[in-house]
């Protein structure tokens, strides 16, 4: 898998999502529109990538941290939501700002591919979730401010960080060695 797919494939959304979205309305500008459907779309879209990934490198393993990390990242998230009830910034009265949700998303997705897969493919991945973050403050309506995005990120890192391992492939080694007239066979498994 090349690093860049990631890119790629969200750039496919991102320019999907440009040429279908909203019309301006109420005073703002259409990329504010577009921002928050590829915020949107981007919340889902690293997770969903970070599970492709475990299932292309057949990293069944993974697959299970994922799992585990993405609802931890989840649980906390919501509990927290229920828990504070701090009122969203755009004014609608609703009391389920703290943390974002879009953002926790997106950095578990992110984190996950780092942690698992090394900078390479972590790099591109929070450019994206860093961009689910903009979104989520800079897009028409406001939804959240620094505090909510920042508590996301790092409740979608923490939870990460504590499931998942850098991913080795197993590997497997037979050695052979003699020493004068005896002779010895090794085998090393890595996991």
């Amino acid at each position: 898998m090349e690093k860049w797919s990631i890119i790629f494939v969200c750039a496919c959304f991102f320019i999907t999502i440009a040429c279908c979205s909203q019309d301006t309305e109420g005073g703002h500008e259409k990329w504010e529109y577009v921002l928050e459907d590829t915020g949107d779309v981007l919340q889902l879209a690293l997770p969903l990538t970070a599970g492709l990934m475990t299932l292309i490198n057949r990293d069944y393993k993974g697959t299970k941290k994922l799992a585990f990390s993405y609802g931890t990242t989840m649980a906390l998230t919501y509990s927290l939501k229920h828990f504070t009830k701090k009122e969203r910034p755009e004014g609608r009265k609703l009391y389920d700002s703290f943390p974002s949700g879009h953002t926790s998303s997106a950095f578990s997705g992110a984190s996950f591919i780092q942690r698992r897969y090394g900078w390479s493919y972590g790099v591109p991945a929070y450019l994206l979730a860093s961009l689910v973050a903009v979104s989520r403050t800079e897009a028409p309506d406001g939804y959240h401010d620094f505090w909510d995005v920042f508590a996301g990120a790092a409740i979608g890192i923490g939870s990460t960080y504590i499931f998942t391992k850098p991913y080795q492939k197993e590997q497997m080694s037979l050695g052979f060695s003699t020493y004068q007239n005896t002779y010895s066979l090794s085998f090393l498994y890595k996991f």
